[in-house]
């Protein structure tokens, strides 16, 4: 970001391919100024049948231990 190698040196270093620099270049630029923005915290999204799916998963796990356990 700082201009002091290029990005074939760049990418060459860190084993990445030149277009990915540029990528992580451009998406560190376009939100770079978020961190610093006051109250700038985003509520995060929740998916509620995601949720759902791991809370049945989370009941299920000690019938499977108990199971395991007796076998």
């Amino acid at each position: 970001m700082k201009g002091e190698e290029a990005v074939s040196e760049v990418a060459s270093r860190f084993g990445v391919r030149q277009p990915m620099i540029k990528q992580w270049g451009r998406a560190l630029l376009d939100g770079a100024s978020g961190v610093f923005e006051r109250g700038g915290h985003k509520t995060p999204v929740i998916d509620e049948d995601r949720v759902r799916e791991l809370h049945a998963k989370i009941g299920e796990l000690p019938v499977a231990n108990s199971f395991l356990q007796k076998s």
